[in-house]
């Protein structure tokens, strides 16, 4: 069971067309996580540069990339909202992404923050082995998180967070014997920022995410999964051509810090205890072992990083068009699209569009074309 859920959760989160690799010589080995919602950019302004944010200006949604940007925001106080219905390329109506965030400063050098992750991984219904319907669920999990950023010097600044994650995938399935799971994680950022007053210059960003407990769905500890701790690096340049015009080009880099699962070598005795040794990681060792346990050495490691490089063109902070290209290994999930999007602010208003271009075709084509994101943010208090 603890596989049907942990199937169920990947297979509709993360599908990004990655199995789809037969004809390379090397295998396929995807590092797979329990919660993957949490990877998923819940930000239309980031949907629309390939999911680049760790380095990008501060806004309503850095609580999702990068906390340390939040005391660099130009308004006191923000909130912001974002709906993205997930693979409706596969024709499934029901499965989407809700996330809210907001920020308070409570001075100049300091902020609180909140938000909220809502997965909805739709209908589904249970059969036994003859068809007959057992019954009938609605898979959902979500992340709240609370955070404190504060700037350590004009241009430094440093964030955390804490994160409490629900996970409830099946329901009261078979009489209870299966449960919703839970864990706690953390996240600690830094942003480093050498733009002038005319808003060129250059950013850098770094965050360690999602650092916590391993999620069960049954009682037995040794079945638990690990969640998507991850370190992103980043950075942007921004510049202005004149008052009103100004265009940001920026690059981020992502390693999942969890063990590579093993590749079977047909032997039963040496597998299991592969197995065994990758499920038994305490999690503190697995943020580590994570940059050097690869089967295929160092070049695998390499090919764990997937890359996000997006720019901004921006005319009078009022209008936004932009465009990006994520990459991941064809190995590792096989994710790699371009996305397009707009924004547009009038007043305290803003309002983002992201566009994820269609790719591949038939069984190749990616699950993710199309999707499309849509975010609202109210930028509170008169700008500094």
């Amino acid at each position: 069971m603890k596989k049907i859920a942990l199937t169920i959760s990947c297979a509709l989160t993360l599908a990004g067309g990655g199995l789809y690799a037969q004809d390379n010589v090397q295998p396929l080995n995807i590092v797979t996580t329990s919660v993957p919602f949490l990877r998923i950019s819940p930000d239309a302004r980031a949907g629309a540069m390939g999911d680049l944010g760790v380095a990008t200006n501060p806004d309503a949604n850095s609580a999702f990339y990068n906390l340390a940007k939040t005391p660099f925001a130009k308004t006191p106080s923000a909130i912001a909202a974002t709906y993205t219905p997930w693979l409706k390329d596969l024709g499934l109506n029901d499965v989407y992404l809700l996330a809210a965030t907001g920020y308070y400063k409570l001075d100049e050098l300091q902020a609180l923050s909140g938000s909220i992750r809502y997965f909805s991984l739709g209908n589904i219904t249970f059969t036994d082995f003859n068809g007959n319907i057992l019954q009938d669920t609605r898979p959902r999990e979500m992340g709240i998180d609370v955070g404190y950023s504060r700037k350590l010097s004009e241009r430094l600044g440093l964030g955390i967070a804490l994160r409490y994650i629900h996970s409830n995938l099946v329901g009261n399935y078979a009489g209870g014997q299966y449960k919703a799971g839970n864990a706690v994680a953390g996240d600690i950022s830094v942003f480093y920022t050498a733009q002038n007053e005319a808003g060129q210059g250059w950013n850098l960003g770094a965050a360690l995410s999602n650092l916590g407990t391993k999620i069960g769905y049954t009682s037995d500890d040794s079945q638990k999964d690990y969640i998507p701790a991850n370190l992103s690096i980043g950075t942007s340049y921004t510049h202005a051509f004149d008052d009103q015009n100004k265009i940001m080009v920026g690059l981020d880099l992502h390693k999942l810090l969890v063990p590579t699962p093993p590749i079977a070598t047909g032997d039963p005795a040496v597998d299991q205890a592969a197995i065994n040794d990758y499920r038994n990681k305490s999690v503190l060792g697995s943020w580590f072992s994570s940059f050097g346990d690869a089967p295929g050495g160092f070049s695998e490691e390499l090919k764990e990083f997937t890359a996000s490089v997006g720019a901004e063109y921006s005319y009078d902070d009022l209008f936004f068009a932009r465009a990006g290209y994520f990459y991941e290994d064809r190995n590792k999930g096989n994710r790699k699209f371009f996305s397009v999007g707009v924004g547009l602010k009038y007043n305290f208003v803003g309002l983002n569009f992201s566009y994820l271009v269609p790719s591949g075709s038939g069984i190749s084509r990616n699950p993710l074309s199309n999707t499309l994101r849509l975010g609202v943010v109210f930028d509170l208090g008169m700008q500094e």
